[in-house]
């Protein structure tokens, strides 16, 4: 087990430098940020000066190896934008993001695996149809259009829903969140629909197919002919066995809401990581677009980490697996 997790470690440990090392190789190709940080009026000195002290002036090596060394600090240095350490920035936006993020991956558990069930149960059903054929339209439709479309209804034409922004938020120490207010919560539905609308659906196609899958073995048919009910067979049989690679998928999903939901917070104006990233990018804000891709991977491999851990202690035949290669290799 600890050969395990020391191997998962130094292979996250890799993947994470080598994501600070194309973060931070891209960036430096963007633009130059001394142009937007100063105004046009500034003298040549002026601006050889401020490159100096921003140490853009040192070597790529020196300033990528001074860049790992402060992220593993948590610090990115100075935003060129707005004049302020990275991870204050951050950290004031990252809220935001986490509650619509977490929101959104709810909504698409809650929604999609009882659909999922639905469909498969009762695959050649009007109904079964007809939601399968809506999922098709939440995959294929891009996140930014299916965002104005429901601001355009429930916004514009109905007014029941705020078109943008965040609304009212309660102050709770270092941490932010609008789930408390009424007027928060109203802004954050038609984010966190759009948001999870794809996963919702992935997840629903993805329950159904282990659904239909479960139903044709062999324990299932004995259930069956041990007189058991179709509820106990369907919820207590098929439907637990569906979960393991459900909850394996929406674990590695959640990377993705947090990664992905850039075109979510623009289209919403919501103060998040994302909508933060996009105005560092029109601005070549280096530090704060490579300390984005650098928390996003960070995220991503915390999520896969604990998904392989947890396989690893649900899973007897990976130990087995391991315990053989090891005996083999004596």
């Amino acid at each position: 087990m600890i050969a395990f997790i020391v191997q998962r470690l130094v292979q996250s440990v890799i993947v994470m430098l080598t994501v600070a090392f194309v973060a931070f190789a891209l960036f430096n190709f963007v633009g130059d940020p001394i142009a937007n940080v100063v105004g046009q009026d500034t003298s040549l000195e002026d601006r050889a000066k401020l490159r100096e002290s921003l140490g853009l002036n040192d070597p790529f090596v020196v300033q990528f190896a001074r860049f790992v060394g402060r992220a593993a600090q948590g610090e990115f240095g100075l935003s060129y934008q707005h004049a302020r350490p990275v991870d204050e920035l951050i950290l004031e936006r990252m809220p935001a993001t986490l509650e619509l993020s977490f929101v959104a991956a709810l909504l698409a558990l809650l929604i999609g695996v009882p659909m999922g069930v639905y469909t498969g149960l009762h695959r050649r059903g009007s109904l079964s149809r007809l939601l399968m054929t809506v999922s098709l339209i939440g995959v294929s439709l891009p996140t930014f259009l299916i965002g104005i479309l429901l601001i355009l209804v429930f916004s514009v034409q109905l007014g029941w829903l705020p078109s943008f922004g965040r609304g009212p938020t309660v102050d709770l120490g270092w941490w932010q969140t609008g789930l408390l207010t009424s007027e928060g919560l109203k802004a954050l539905i038609l984010p966190a629909v759009t948001l999870g609308l794809f996963q919702m659906t992935l997840i629903m196609r993805l329950v159904r197919a282990e659904m239909l899958e479960v139903l044709r073995t062999d324990y299932i048919k004995f259930a069956r002919a041990r007189g058991l009910t179709n509820r106990a067979v369907n919820f207590g049989h098929a439907l637990k066995n569906t979960m393991v690679p459900v909850i394996t998928i929406t674990g590695l999903q959640l990377g993705s809401i947090i990664a992905f939901s850039i075109i979510t917070e623009t289209v919403f104006q919501w103060p998040g990581m994302g909508l933060l990233f996009i105005q560092a990018v029109l601005f070549a804000d280096i530090p704060v677009m490579a300390a984005y891709l650098v928390l996003m991977a960070f995220f991503f491999v915390v999520i896969n980490l604990i998904v392989d851990l947890l396989y690893y202690v649900v899973d007897p035949r990976l130990r087995i697996d391991r315990g053989t290669a090891a005996g083999h290799g004596h």
